[in-house]
């Protein structure tokens, strides 16, 4: 999909904070605005995820080639049949 700039008037201290948070997963700031912003057009019949984990969204960066459900299944059985 094409991209197109946007332009936005923010406090300083917010920009200095956001790009540090940015920076820090290891994602630019506009991926990071881009996640939010898909976040709240979603599509009304899309799976309902709790508001805890929306915060997360966009904040954690998985290095290609790890098999996030295959690793959370493992994981899980772990925990709970201890494996």
């Amino acid at each position: 999909m094409k991209k197109k700039r946007l332009t936005l008037k923010v406090e300083k201290e917010t920009i200095m904070r956001a790009k540090d948070f940015a920076r820090q997963s290891g994602r630019s700031l506009s991926q990071l605005i881009e996640n939010y912003l898909r976040y709240l057009v979603k599509d009304e019949n899309s799976e309902t995820i709790s508001k805890k984990l929306t915060l997360l969204i966009g904040s954690v960066k998985v290095p290609k080639g790890i098999k996030v459900y295959e690793k959370l299944k493992v994981d899980l059985e772990k925990k709970h049949f201890l494996l």
